[in-house]
């Protein structure tokens, strides 16, 4: 049996359909056997069966093709209908019925919609049937009408999911290229931001400190694209975003400097601070810094230049709340669903800084902790970024810390 071939009877296994017509024919006609025969020009092969006659034959089995009517039926596309084969003018005399010891048959080709054949629809019985004449023949040409059309369908469902598997698999190995580059980028940058934050130190001339300064500020922006390719690699490929799990005594400190840092990169803004007592959270002391970071940093980007980025953290019985908001152009509520995507950016014109993954980065870390991200925005309320941490959630084993 051929590749090809064996396909095919997975193909015709696959259709649901295919039981309940062998089942119809069988009763409407009184016939015992019935199959779906993938007929080539060197093979006759049942692709699906029912047998109450003890003809023999299961799915995969076998006949030569030469031998059966059905080689007749690729030749000729016509359907062969046989009330009493013994008494038959065209078939009384032929090794078919005689060799497969049956009267009545009837057969029907199944044909592709380009006009190729792929085989039969066949019955037979060793009693004489009356078949010629009723609506028998036409409700088997309509079977294999239908038949052909779910076996294109099903070849094309195979086609999108061998695509979509391909696709798959060179996303992993391009995901798998992403973190293995940037966990050996780390080093080479850890050497670079060192080096230049110490020459920083030494230099006296203000031209060459500040040549040191700029080389350190380059660096660990180029340190924080890679934490992001690194984290982006470990969402995608489902190891999750690591977690060191700790009661954070000092978390409101945390918040406040994250802040702070942003305050000194954009001195034009202002962010606004309201952070209540949540020191003792069990979390990512750094992976909730990180968050919180790129949810101002976002808010800062997209916000009102002149507005103020308020930042909210608040600790009850029940939930741990973190949030950021910011006036501005309200978010389209098409673009809503998408924003914590990897690479969501909003449409502009305007050249965006960074990969586009910090929104996407703060949602894995949200569900990393067991939490949630929420956002709301409209042009009267502005924009709210909610990091949401149930204080009764069930605890998950963090991921493995990621090796360096």
């Amino acid at each position: 049996m051929t590749q090809a071939v064996t396909a095919d009877i997975a193909i015709i296994g696959r259709i649901n359909a295919v039981p309940a017509i062998l089942q119809v024919i069988c009763e409407t006609t009184g016939l015992r056997f019935a199959a779906v025969a993938r007929v080539t020009e060197s093979s006759w092969t049942a692709c699906a069966v029912l047998d109450t006659l003890g003809f023999g034959l299961e799915v995969g089995g076998e006949l030569e093709v030469a031998t059966t009517l059905c080689h007749e039926i690729r030749s000729t596309r016509q359907t062969i209908v046989i009330d009493k084969a013994s008494e038959d003018e065209q078939y009384c005399r032929h090794h078919a019925p005689r060799q497969y010891r049956f009267e009545s048959y009837i057969s029907v080709p199944v044909l592709r919609t380009d006009g190729s054949f792929f085989g039969t629809i066949c019955a037979l019985d060793a009693q004489p049937t009356p078949l010629k004449g009723t609506a028998i023949q036409p409700m088997m040409e309509s079977f294999a009408r239908l038949l052909a059309i779910q076996i294109e369908s099903e070849e094309s469902a195979q086609r999108t999911e061998r695509a979509l598997h391909k696709e798959r698999a060179m996303a992993e190995v391009r995901e798998q290229f992403i973190a293995v580059l940037g966990h050996d980028l780390r080093n080479p940058l850890f050497a670079i931001t060192a080096g230049a934050e110490l020459l920083s130190q030494r230099l006296t001339d203000d031209k060459q400190r500040a040549i040191a300064l700029h080389i350190l500020t380059c660096g660990q922006r180029a340190t924080e694209l890679v934490r992001d390719m690194l984290d982006f690699a470990r969402g995608r490929l489902g190891a999750g975003i690591p977690l060191n799990l700790q009661p954070c005594h000092d978390l409101p400190d945390a918040l406040g400097h994250v802040a702070s840092e942003l305050q000194r990169v954009h001195p034009q803004r202002r962010i606004i601070l309201d952070i209540g007592q949540v020191g003792g959270l069990l979390c990512d002391r750094e992976r909730i810094t990180q968050l919180l970071s790129n949810l101002i940093a976002n808010a800062l980007l997209h916000g009102d230049p002149q507005g103020p980025v308020t930042v909210r953290a608040s600790l009850n019985d029940s939930t741990f709340d973190l949030s950021v908001h910011n006036q501005g152009t309200p978010i389209a509520p098409q673009t809503l669903p998408l924003l914590f995507e990897p690479f969501s950016r909003p449409i502009s014109g305007a050249p965006q800084p960074g990969l586009g993954l910090g929104l996407y980065i703060a949602k894995q870390i949200a569900l990393a902790h067991g939490g949630r991200m929420e956002v709301t925005s409209s042009a009267e309320a502005g924009t709210l970024f909610s990091f949401r941490l149930p204080k009764g959630r069930p605890e998950t084993p963090a991921a493995p810390p990621a090796s360096s």
